[in-house]
Formats: structure tokens, sequence, C-alpha cells
């Protein structure tokens, strides 16, 4: 059974981190590129949105006892498979899994076009998550 406390929280930690990012993004990639400390609040909150965003996905996993993801990717698939998620929404946090990994492990530089992309279009999804996740979750009362 799924923990509905711990779930409200983890959704109250990603709008918490989605406002953050919106309070320091910039209208352009070239303005976010030149502020280095914005880039740096940006990109360490999308991560973290992104990660809470995984650890909901294991959470309801494990809750529900369906069979472990060998990915972060295959968590949001899983999710889909089991009608907590869309495809849209599934296949748009599989991809961004990549961003992620490139903030948290700094491969190659954090480039300022692909954080003010999540920043900015990739919010919708985050956003798009938690109500999906609220929404199954109220569904399973």
């Amino acid at each position: 059974m799924v923990d509905r406390d711990l779930v409200a929280s983890k959704l109250s930690e990603l709008a918490d981190r989605l406002a953050r990012v919106r309070a320091h993004r910039k209208t352009t990639a070239d303005d976010l590129g030149r502020d280095r400390d914005a880039l740096d609040l940006v990109a360490f909150n999308l991560m973290l949105a992104l990660q809470t965003c995984a650890d909901i996905a294991s959470h309801l996993i494990a809750d529900e006892g369906w069979a472990a993801a060998a990915s972060l990717g295959a968590a949001f698939e899983r999710l889909r498979d089991q009608g907590v998620i869309s495809e849209p929404v599934s296949t748009a946090l599989a991809r961004a899994v990549g961003l992620r990994n490139v903030v948290a492990r700094g491969y190659a530089g954090v480039r300022p076009e692909m954080i003010h992309a999540g920043a900015t279009v990739g919010l919708a999804d985050l956003e798009a998550f938690s109500r999906e996740v609220t929404t199954w979750a109220q569904g399973r009362r």
C-alpha cells in the first residue's frame, strides 16, 4: 500500500524545487550562461526536482510490489505501464534523467542551453508528473 504521507511530502518538495527554478531562471539561455550563480541554482534545483520524481517512482514501485526497475528511466516506464503516469510524461522524464546525470556528475560541463530548456519547457513535464501521481494516488483510496 502506498504511503500517502510520504508521496505528499515528496510532491511538496517537488513543488518547492520548481518554484526555486522559476525564481532563478533567466529569459534566455545566454542570460543564464552569463550568470553562473543563477545557472548553478537552476541546474541544482532541476536535478533535485528530477531526483524527487525518481524517488516518488521508486516508492510507488516498492509500495505496490511491482517489479523493480533497472534504471531511473525504467522506473518512469514502470509507472506508465501501471497507469500512474501518461506516455508523454514517462517519455519526457526518462529523457530528463540525462539532464540529471549531467548536472549530478558534471559530464562535459553543464550547458546553459540544456538547463534553460529544462527550466522553461521542461517544467511542464515535471508539473504533469505531479498532477498525474496525485490523481492516481487519490483514486487509490
